[in-house]
C-alpha cells in the first residue's frame, strides 16, 4: 500500500502561508527532483530499542507520545538518533538566504510525507527559547502528517514550518527562522500519533515564504 502526507496549519483559518519554490521538475511523489538529504523519523513501540548506528539519516521516537529534537547549526547530520529517552538531535545549516520587507527567502526546502501502515499521525512544531529562557513555540504554523489507506503517497513543501518560529500576534506574523540569535535552544517538539515512519527531504532549491509583520 501507499499513503499521503498532508500538510496542515493551526485552526486560525488566517494563518496559512503562501510558499513559492524555484522552478523545477518533480517526480511522481510530488517533491523535486535531483540531489537531497533523507531524514527518517521511525515511531517505535513503547518497550522498543533505537538503532545506534552512525548513517546520520534516523531518528527513533516514541510511537505514542511526545519527543524534543534538538536542532544546531551545521551539515546535514543526526548526532543523537535515541529520541526514546525524551530527547535527540539533528544538525542543519543556517536556512536564510535572504530577506525583505515582505518575504524571506531560505537556501533549501524541506519536504515531507507519511509511510507505513494506514491510521498513524504525528505534528511537529518548531521552538526555541528566548534570552531569558522562556520557551517560545510556533503557534500559528506546525506541521501534521497522516497516512491514508489509498492514493500515492506525496512529499508537501514544509519549510516555512519547520525553518521558523512562527506565531500571529494581534493580526501580525512574527516568524523567526531557525538559529536567528533572537532566540537560543531550538528543537522541534515531535507528537507521534501512531505514525510509523516520518520522511523529511532537504533539497537546495529556495522557499519564499511571508516575512515578519505581515497580516496573518
Amino acid at each position: 500500500m501507499v499513503f499521503q502526507a498532508h500538510k496542515a496549519t493551526a485552526t486560525l483559518a488566517s494563518t496559512t502561508t503562501t510558499q513559492a519554490i524555484s522552478q523545477k521538475a518533480t517526480t511522481g511523489n510530488g517533491a523535486p527532483s535531483g540531489p537531497h538529504y533523507d531524514l527518517n523519523i521511525h515511531g517505535v513501540v513503547k518497550g522498543g530499542s533505537a538503532s545506534t548506528g552512525s548513517n546520520g539519516h534516523d531518528i527513533f521516537v516514541p510511537l505514542q507520545g511526545k519527543c524534543n529534537i534538538s536542532l544546531s547549526p551545521g551539515s546535514y547530520q543526526v548526532l543523537d538518533p535515541n529520541c526514546l529517552d525524551g530527547s535527540a538531535a539533528f544538525q542543519l545549516p543556517n536556512p536564510v538566504a535572504s530577506t525583505t520587507a515582505t518575504t524571506i527567502t531560505t537556501t533549501y526546502s524541506v519536504w515531507a510525507r507519511a509511510l507505513a501502515k494506514p491510521g498513524g499521525s504525528s505534528s511537529t512544531t518548531t521552538c526555541a527559547t528566548d534570552l531569558t529562557g522562556v520557551l517560545v513555540c510556533s503557534t500559528s504554523q506546525y506541521i501534521t502528517v497522516e497516512t491514508r489507506s489509498n492514493g500515492k503517497s506525496v512529499f508537501g513543501n514544509v519549510s516555512g514550518s519547520l525553518l521558523f518560529v512562527s506565531q500571529c500576534i494581534d493580526g501580525h506574523l512574527t516568524r523567526t527562522p531557525l538559529f536567528d540569535s533572537s532566540l537560543q535552544n531550538y528543537f522541534w517538539s515531535y507528537d507521534n500519533n501512531g505514525l510509523k515512519l516520518l520522511q523529511l527531504r532537504f533539497y537546495q532549491l529556495p522557499t519564499t515564504v511571508a516575512a515578519s509583520g505581515t497580516v496573518c
